[in-house]
């Protein structure tokens, strides 16, 4: 292995799972194994074979994946005190996975091994290397996860140093230092890794950080700046307390801008979808703010750098954003000037001139809008059919002509019935649904009223929903809101606002602004 190339470990189906809210199917394992095969990581472990009934059958079914580039790894921990390895249950349940790869923890840190496991530090240095050595001749590959290795070397670097080496004696193919506690600092952390890297050897040193004191990704870079060449890290920074080194971060990093290489770098196009799809198997919202693959990572709003990044990208962009799978946004708002505006018509598809009469009405016309608690940044999709509307360009495909909302309580249960009607080329469709809330009930009135003649909103869906108090002083209840729907169909996804003082007006004209863009997106 050459001095720029690294091999990625993904944790996230193990360590990843232990951060709060965030639980993984079985199914959800295998299918997140198969896509990080297909993403090029050289290892992905997959949990603690035997610990709950989860990662038992999950073991057992990724014996039948047909991985192409990926090794799996079994987690687990150095035997026991005073018995042999081969009598150990622990290290009989991995080996019992059938994995090609097993990852073992063991004691760096002499507090834990007396204070912990209640033993004394020869005894530990036994464990390390008798556990590796026992596996290690059942033909497996062994990466020893070296816990609390930092605190261990602050406390005693000498015996740090001896239990490392306890576990390459073993025949271990990679010492990973693990900041477990997630506390040091890049100086110091750079400096013990570079000491590791000297004693045993560049191509056998990888680092696993946490993010406890905000430096996981900076902690893991530091790590292979200063010669480690394994990095362990999860997806989306998932994992216990305030997570682990995020891989999402970590690779881009890695490749463009320390020149470093691996085999899913070829693959880096495909980053930005990759954390979408974790992040809907954990059925979490994708953060906007994520540093390269978030919506708002290449978004600009100030007119100055908008036209900046228009005329020269790297400007105001630091990468290419497509070589992460993202792109540019040119978010509008009352602070826009001419160039923004129109680079952002271009984005959604439409054609203006930066010196005509139309952008400068346009342009007053948002400036007038946002005064009245209107907010497009989240709203595309109404933003587009401004934009049109200023244009003359937006086809009319129905007319709205009234609708009616009730909530009823009886008892306990708690419904709402909307009724809509709607005209399409002169004929009327008066259409009557249910739901618990009057929004959602609206939502299925109109696209009921207009499936006979759009049949394709049939897939259309509610996806979230938002409302903001634009509060007046002592308007109170009667403040005025701003809503903001997310609605989608397929794989997209689009967002509409509406701004009134009846929190129902302003649903109506989000979800109105909803149905007209799909219908918008089917007709071009």
């Amino acid at each position: 292995m050459n001095n720029t190339h690294v091999k990625i470990y993904d944790t996230t189906l193990r360590d990843g799972t232990q951060g709060e809210g965030i639980s993984f199917s079985v199914t959800d394992k295998l299918l997140i194994a198969q896509r990080l095969d297909e993403f090029g990581v050289d290892y992905i472990e997959g949990g603690f074979p035997g610990s709950n009934p989860r990662d038992i059958t999950f073991f057992n079914e990724a014996k039948e994946l047909k991985l192409k580039h990926a090794k799996l790894a079994a987690f687990g921990s150095t035997r026991r005190a005073n018995i042999k390895a081969e009598d150990d249950l622990q290290l009989k349940t991995l080996l019992d996975s059938g994995m090609p790869v097993m990852t073992l923890v063991g004691k760096t840190w002499d507090l834990h091994v007396t204070e912990i496991l209640r033993t004394n530090l020869d005894e530990n240095l036994a464990m390390i290397e008798d556990s590796v050595r026992y596996l290690v001749a059942q033909g497996r590959e062994v990466i020893y996860d070296a816990e609390h290795f930092f605190d261990g070397y602050r406390a005693d670097p000498d015996y740090a140093f001896k239990t490392l080496a306890a576990a390459q004696r073993g025949g271990a193919s990679n010492l990973t230092l693990c900041d477990t506690n997630g506390g040091s600092l890049v100086d110091d952390f750079k400096d013990i890794v570079a000491k590791a890297v000297a004693e045993f050897g560049s191509e056998n040193v990888g680092v696993h950080c946490h993010n406890d004191a905000g430096l996981g990704v900076a902690l893991t870079l530091a790590g292979v700046a200063a010669g480690g060449s394994l990095v362990q890290g999860t997806a989306n920074g998932y994992g216990e307390r305030t997570g682990n080194a995020n891989l999402i971060t970590i690779l881009p990093s890695l490749f463009l801008k320390m020149g470093r290489t691996a085999n899913c770098a070829r693959n880096l196009g495909e980053l930005r979808e990759l954390s979408l799809y974790f992040d809907e198997l954990a059925n979490l919202r994708p953060d906007t703010k994520a540093p390269y693959v978030g919506s708002s990572a290449f978004a600009h709003k100030g007119g100055l750098h908008a036209n900046a990044a228009q005329k020269v990208k790297s400007s105001y962009e630091h990468i290419d954003p497509a070589d992460v799978g993202n792109h540019t946004r040119v978010l509008v708002s009352d602070m826009a000037g001419r160039s923004s505006v129109a680079m952002k018509a271009r984005e959604l598809g439409l054609e203006i001139d930066e010196k005509g009469d139309d952008i400068k009405a346009l342009i007053e016309r948002l400036k007038d809008l946002e005064f009245q608690g209107y907010e497009f940044e989240a709203a595309d999709a109404s933003l587009k059919m401004l934009i049109a509307d200023q244009l003359g360009r937006r086809t009319k495909f129905f007319e709205a002509e009234n609708y009616r909302v009730m909530v009823e309580r009886h008892g306990k249960e708690v419904f709402a019935e909307a009724t809509v009607k709607v005209k399409v080329n002169d004929r009327s469709y008066h259409t009557v649904a249910e739901c618990t809330g009057p929004v959602g009930a609206l939502d299925k009135a109109l696209r009921l009223a207009l499936e006979d003649a759009y049949p394709e909103l049939k897939d259309m869906a509610l996806r979230d929903y938002k409302v903001r108090i634009l509060q007046r002083h002592g308007d109170g209840a009667n403040s005025r809101t701003r809503v903001l729907i997310e609605s989608g169909a397929d794989k997209e996804i689009w967002g509409t606002v509406g701004v009134d003082d009846n929190i129902i007006e302003a649903s109506w004209e989000a979800l109105l602004d909803a149905v007209n863009y799909r219908l918008l997106q089917l007709s071009s």
